[in-house]
């Protein structure tokens, strides 16, 4: 890939990883659309075009650079979803704790 492109935090076309910009995650160029974001909707079964209909603001060859990119990278992208899944995780039940000792002392 050229110099330019490198300087800019592209690492494959429409796709770039800038630190502070998504954490540091591949995202869609221009936009805060990361490509975990277009995966989740690949394996729930959209289609590119239904793809669009959530992100109104992409492009299709925008759609198709961040899927081409992760069956290029499937392992990096895998584990940004096995992350985010975790925080989910962790997020759900570290909630769910503090309402039940809310609701606890309030009761007393």
């Amino acid at each position: 890939m050229e110099t330019w492109a490198k300087d800019q935090g592209y690492v494959y076309p429409h796709i770039t990883k800038v630190e502070g910009v998504c954490g540091g995650r591949p995202c869609i160029d221009g936009t805060r659309v990361r490509v975990v974001n277009i995966v989740f909707l690949e394996k729930r079964g959209y289609t590119p075009e239904q793809m669009l209909e959530k992100y109104p603001d992409l492009d299709l060859a925008q759609v198709h650079a961040a899927l081409t990119y992760y069956h290029d990278h499937p392992d990096e992208i895998d584990a940004y979803i096995a992350e985010d899944k975790a925080w989910d995780e962790r997020y759900e039940r570290d909630r769910t704790e503090f309402l039940s000792k809310r609701r606890s002392s309030a009761s007393r």
